[in-house]
């Protein structure tokens, strides 16, 4: 899945969580960027893109992710390495 694809995917993902249409990612954008994700909703977050993306993210993975453009590169490298 190439890099486009995948930030397609998580804006679909982002949208429906959020319920927000016009919610647009960047790679510098944080959880502070989005109304509403809070420490409750990222765990609905990474569930989602776990399941969306087929891949499968260890607990210190999640806590060191701080923008969506390393979100989106765990994601590539998971998704190549085949973990």
């Amino acid at each position: 899945m190439s890099t486009a694809e995948i930030y397609a995917g998580l804006t679909d993902l982002f949208r429906e969580l959020f319920a927000d249409d016009a919610l647009e990612l960047s790679p510098g954008m944080t959880a502070h960027d989005v109304d509403g994700w809070d420490s409750f909703n990222h765990l609905s977050v990474m569930v989602a893109v776990e399941t969306r993306f087929g891949v499968r993210m260890r607990t210190d993975e999640i806590e060191s992710l701080g923008t969506i453009g390393e979100l989106v590169a765990t994601i590539e490298r998971k998704q190549h390495s085949g973990r």
